[in-house]
């Protein structure tokens, strides 16, 4: 196991990169953003436990602290943050730097970041929010859970199929659709907020939030079953959905426009269950997890695979995120480790920067000796 892949005694179901803007800990940090945005350091959160009991194994969030220059976990958590007999099984960490939402067993909870300044270094920690969300609480098991881009929304999809759509902070519901799914497996806002996607038994639904209604069903082909769902910017146009799919021969991942909700195309990646997605805050990569322990890295332009790490971890892999600059992949297994996988630069058509770089020097290289007569 390398120094980017770290155990630290607890099965992960979630994983985030921390928003940079977390770290603020006065009006004095604000405005030195700017200034100190290439020396910040890199907080990975990871969210799980061994569930409710008397197993041993504590329920907790777990802070770890990323060094892009030497590709390196901190061999110990930053912070532990144990859950009692609630095991966070589905988190959503707030985009504007609030806090984190962690989906317990029958209710939501809120946390804090409680980032501590001393001898002019950030040190980051989790506290208990005082805040108390009625309408979270009591309403069972949610097993998807996510923030608009903006951090103005909030959707919970629930074991019992519930879907709910609040406004962020002030927990006004504007969508409840009772009978979404029979369960709802995951969620995923539009770029903008218009819209939000839900996957679970049958076919994925789009729902229009200014109206609360479903706009669109994202139909399902021959034995299809749906499992996640991710927007994605283009950078030239309308947003692209992406949702994968298991067949009989594998997963698969299907693009959709998003203005006629019609499939675009179909791509079959990989033999074994897909069991984790994301894709980057650029848009031009996807990422998936297998409950293998494999990770693929693939091109969204092409929708080439660029970069496979078998058995990046012994166990299932249970979630994927990006970083912010989408440079960096953090994965979590329930093998209890945590791994954060730094991404090489490539062309348009998949190639290795770098390799590309090497080839052109040795060539000058080669012509400049030939020239010289080194080679007569």
């Amino acid at each position: 196991m390398g120094e980017n892949c770290k155990r630290y005694g607890v099965p992960f179901y979630g994983a985030s990169f921390v928003p940079h803007n977390a770290l603020k800990s006065s009006d004095t940090d604000a405005k030195k953003e700017d200034e100190d945005s290439g020396n910040r350091p890199n907080y990975v959160l990871f969210a799980g436990g061994g569930g409710e009991g008397r197993s041993g194994i504590p329920n907790a969030l777990v802070i770890s602290l990323f060094d892009s220059a030497s590709n390196s976990l901190s061999d110990q958590p930053v912070e532990k943050l144990e859950t009692g007999d609630d095991l966070p099984y589905r988190m959503a960490v707030h985009p504007g730097g609030e806090g984190v939402i962690c989906s317990l067993p029958k209710s939501c909870r809120w946390f804090e970041w409680d980032p501590i300044t001393s001898d002019d270094t950030i040190e980051l920690s989790l506290k208990p929010s005082e805040k108390v969300f009625d309408k979270l609480e009591d309403i069972g098991q949610q097993l998807a859970v996510t923030f608009s881009q903006d951090g103005s929304l909030l959707a919970v999809g629930g074991e019992d199929g519930t879907l709910r759509v609040f406004k962020w902070p002030s927990m006004t519901l504007i969508l409840d659709a009772p009978k979404a799914h029979t369960s709802v497996k995951n969620l995923d806002f539009s770029p903008d907020g218009k819209y939000l996607v839900s996957v679970g038994s049958g076919p994925g639904r789009v729902w229009d939030i200014s109206s609360s209604i479903a706009k669109a069903s994202l139909s399902k082909e021959n034995d299809e079953v749906f499992g996640f769902c991710k927007f994605s910017l283009n950078g030239e146009s309308d947003p692209f959905l992406y949702v994968t799919a298991m067949r009989d021969r594998g997963g698969s991942i299907v693009k959709w426009n998003t203005t006629t909700w019609k499939r675009i195309s179909s791509k079959h990646v990989v033999r074994d269950p897909v069991s984790a997605f994301n894709v980057s805050y650029d848009g031009k990569l996807l990422a998936i997890g297998t409950i293998e322990g494999d990770v693929l890295i693939l091109n969204s332009s092409s929708m080439k695979v660029q970069t496979v790490i078998k058995k990046a971890h012994l166990g299932v892999v249970t979630s994927l995120a990006f970083s912010n600059d989408s440079r960096a992949l953090a994965s979590a297994s329930l093998d209890a480790s945590a791994r954060v996988t730094i991404i090489q630069e490539t062309t348009k058509n998949g190639v290795n920067v770098w390799i590309i770089l090497f080839i052109m020097l040795l060539a000058a290289v080669l012509y400049y000796a030939n020239a010289k007569g080194h080679f007569l």
